[in-house]
């Protein structure tokens, strides 16, 4: 008997069991996961067809080249065949299935060659555009120029200018460093555009989505657009929750800010400022109920309330606007902490927090990235601009005649916002430093 098997299996050598498990459970997985969104959606090609085409990619890989290309031409095949068939019968070409499937087959193959990660993520990421069908083909159907220009104009903020400006201060005093000030401004200009993005495909969803998307993009305008809005469409009563969940949505794009640039004084400031947050949220878990028993008809596009006209957040304009912005906040915290220490910054972040805090909170996560400024300071002056920015935005919702009725309730929850965040800053500077002292 063992001469038999011996026999069978020839001169190659055998393969690793538990390995070959492993790697044949996740061609499967990564085939089922892609076939069962297209199973939904309905196509001639489904599950079982997807699963075999990532085995059969693993098992070719595993065997020798040439299988690998035979079995890849056996795919190419079974495409032209489906999409021959749908053309004869006066169908659509089944375009989207039939890469999806190729792609599964090349997952299968990295699978096959020991890769896990690249095929795991590229199949989620996979499946995750093919169910954003409905969502991806309103958002394009409404694309307008000046969005397709903003994308465009990002990949030359960062591939075509960024590599030609200096890397190294240009001044005497070490306060500008274009390239580094160039990074923090794309970075920024990319978050904004990925919520303006989030805003134009789920906005429509109701006024509460709307502030909330609308608070990561530009909060002042959300505010203003919504508090003349809201009152003239009957809806007083939401004026005051979406102020909140705009706060909210501030306090988490500065939070989301500082972490990316500085990770210690993100570590800081993450308390205060999720504090911050629940408050916000509290106060509008009441208003979200009611919203729910309320008809969908009223709460999807409610007469006299669409979207906040914010345009696209990048533009030439915008951009060079932002930039100049957090240049004068960036050298004004950087002269105010040097000549007058941590309070001259704090004032400085209060100040600028009333005009941008999104520029404010990329300036003192500049100064804690260049040692300029200890975490806990960089952590405070994110926290400041945040109360500022959102106790601005009270003031301009006070403008709004017909939105004051929401006004006192809205400054006594500002107040214990802002009074819950510093609490919450100080405990956990009170607790560090307790920490610190016991090691």
């Amino acid at each position: 008997m063992q001469n038999l098997i011996q026999q069978l299996h020839g001169n190659l050598p055998s393969f690793p069991l538990t390995e070959i498990a492993v790697k044949a459970v996740v061609a499967l997985a990564i085939g089922m996961l892609v076939g069962i969104e297209r199973e939904w959606s309905q196509k001639d090609i489904g599950v079982r067809t997807f699963a075999l085409t990532a085995l059969l990619g693993m098992l070719g890989s595993l065997v020798s080249m040439p299988l690998t290309l035979a079995a890849a031409a056996a795919v190419l095949v079974v495409i032209a065949f489906l999409n021959f068939g749908r053309a004869q019968a006066g169908g659509k070409l089944e375009a989207t299935t039939s890469i999806a499937l190729m792609l599964v087959f090349v997952m299968g193959v990295l699978v096959g060659n020991g890769h896990l990660f690249t095929p795991v993520a590229c199949a989620i990421l996979v499946t995750m555009l093919l169910s954003l069908k409905p969502q991806l083909r309103a958002f394009a159907g409404d694309l307008q120029p000046q969005e397709i220009r903003s994308a465009l104009l990002l990949g030359l903020f960062g591939f075509v200018i960024w590599p030609l400006l200096p890397n190294r201060f240009i001044d005497p005093w070490s306060l500008i460093d274009p390239r580094q000030a160039w990074v923090i401004v794309i970075v920024v200009a990319c978050l904004g555009f990925v919520n303006y993005v989030l805003l134009r495909v789920y906005g429509s969803n109701g006024v509460y989505t709307t502030a909330l998307l609308g608070g990561l993009v530009n909060s002042t305008a959300t505010i203003a657009e919504l508090g003349g809005r809201l009152p003239a469409a009957g809806l007083e009563e939401k004026v005051a929750p979406a102020l909140l969940l705009t706060s909210a949505a501030v306090y988490a794009r500065n939070l989301v800010i500082l972490a990316i640039f500085a990770h210690a004084a993100a570590a800081r400031a993450w308390f205060p400022m999720v504090v911050m947050m629940a408050v916000s949220v509290l106060w509008t878990i009441k208003p979200l109920r009611e919203a729910r028993k309320e008809e969908s008809a009223r709460e999807t596009t409610p007469k006299g309330a669409p979207l906040p006209n914010l345009g696209s957040p990048v533009s030439i304009e915008m951009v060079l606007k932002f930039a100049a912005l957090f240049l004068l906040i960036q050298i004004a915290a950087t002269l105010a902490h040097r000549h007058l220490g941590n309070s001259g910054l704090q004032v400085v972040s209060a100040l600028g927090g009333l005009v941008s805090s999104a520029s404010t909170s990329a300036a003192a996560a500049d100064l804690a990235f260049h040692g300029k400024a200890t975490a806990m300071q960089a952590a405070l002056a994110v926290v400041i601009a945040s109360i500022a920015s959102a106790a601005f935005n009270l003031l301009v919702l006070r403008r709004q005649d017909k939105a004051c009725k929401a006004f006192p309730s809205l400054v006594l929850t500002t107040a214990i916002q802002a009074g819950a965040g510093v609490a919450a800053l100080i405990l956990e500077a009170h607790v560090n430093a307790h920490v610190f002292r016991f090691f």
